[in-house]
């Protein structure tokens, strides 16, 4: 069991989606004075082991559940991220390739529009 620093009940507070409503209460009664105490998922396995009531392990049994499914959800998000970085560099490359072929046809109808003089006899203008 360790206490949460200031930063991670942040981070914990806004991953539960507290409303503006339950901030706001949180705020006008001073907010947190005391950060929480967690459990580790080795503390909840020790935990299990001094706890004696039904109740109590069946609580602990969904607890370690929770670790596990975290467990596997944290390492498919992991590779779901290396991928996602992936397509980022890639995205930034290509963008600069973009970017380069958006600068050629600017200059190229730049330089078709300027005026072209006229070879030739031509009449002097009637003004």
């Amino acid at each position: 069991m360790f206490k949460l620093t200031a930063e991670e009940w942040e981070g914990l507070r806004f991953q539960n989606g507290m409303s503006k409503m339950e901030t706001e209460e949180a705020e006008r009664r001073g907010g947190r004075r005391y950060m929480p105490y967690v459990f580790t998922e080795q503390g909840v396995a020790m935990l299990s082991s001094v706890l004696s009531s039904e109740w109590a392990v069946e609580v602990n049994i969904v607890i370690i559940r929770v670790f596990v499914d975290l467990r596997k959800f944290l390492s498919t998000n992991l590779e779901l991220a290396h991928k996602v970085e992936e397509l980022y560099r890639a995205q930034r490359e290509h963008g600069a390739h973009i970017d380069a072929i958006w600068e050629a046809i600017r200059q190229m109808v730049e330089a078709h529009a300027e005026p072209k003089r006229r070879i030739g006899f031509q009449l002097p203008s009637a003004s």
